[in-house]
């Protein structure tokens, strides 16, 4: 969704490939990807794996509208957004994801709306079982993770709001980290267990302004108890700790095609 939402900004249009989760590392291995890795794009014969990766490099190929300020400690802001959007939030959204998914995937078809996995979506479906319990495992989703996750999630959050306040990511115009930070916390959006603690707050209007429509919906599986870290919000930060950012002015948009 990250690297979708970035080339549509570009205006670059492509060719979208959805690759079921566990079973996509020989996939890539057959397309000479370097790694495993996803979101994984081949674009003017160049083949660029992570959303940080394919950030900058679609900031190199065309430079406007422009996903980092140009220079300064602007930039730096927008850049440690980005990275702790990658390296710490995306990886606890997705161990609490997988977490529920493994105490319950009757709804894991909801999820495959649009998809374009090369098979039909009920023998997705039905064979979800062995792909949730690997995903679950590869991505280190169980109760001793969640808890800690769950805990620490209100503070993610916080983190969250305190950059949207000090103009950092939620301009008007959207900026590298907007498209990191976004669909992780609008993942967390399709569980019912969640969406209480985040849909009001500004992280929460956040995801739903810059992906309004994410597949997937999840009904309460979790114990309640487990929730309760969620429902006590910790203190805000300080926007002082934040620097900000300018909003950039769209800019023409030309088209190239990639896969």
């Amino acid at each position: 969704m990250t690297a979708r939402l970035m080339l549509e900004r570009k205006g670059i249009e492509y060719r979208r490939v959805d690759l079921l989760p566990a079973i996509h590392k020989p996939i890539l291995w057959a397309l000479r990807f370097e790694t495993v890795t996803v979101p994984a794009l081949k674009i003017h014969g160049r083949r660029i794996q992570g959303s940080r990766n394919i950030s900058h490099a679609l900031e190199e190929l065309q430079s406007e509208p422009r996903l980092f300020p140009q220079e300064g400690p602007e930039r730096a802001a927008v850049e440690e957004a980005e990275r702790w959007g990658d390296e710490i939030l995306q990886p606890a959204a997705r161990r609490l994801s997988w977490w529920l998914l493994r105490r319950d995937h009757s709804t894991i078809g909801t999820f495959l709306e649009g998809a374009r996995i090369g098979l039909p979506h009920g023998v997705a479906v039905r064979t979800a079982a062995p792909i949730v319990w690997a995903s679950a495992r590869i991505n280190g989703a169980n109760d001793d993770s969640a808890r800690p996750d769950l805990a620490a999630l209100p503070a993610m959050l916080d983190k969250i709001d305190g950059w949207i306040d000090a103009g950092v990511i939620g301009r008007a115009e959207p900026n590298a980290a907007d498209f990191q930070i976004a669909p992780s916390v609008r993942l967390l959006l399709c569980f019912e267990d969640y969406t209480p603690s985040i849909r009001d707050r500004p992280a929460g209007e956040l995801a739903m302004r810059v992906v309004p429509h994410y597949p997937g919906r999840v009904p309460p599986v979790a114990p309640p108890d487990w929730l309760e870290p969620l429902r006590s919000r910790a203190p805000a930060l300080s926007t002082s700790d934040f620097v900000s950012s300018r909003s950039e002015s769209p800019a023409s948009r030309s088209s190239r095609n990639v896969s």
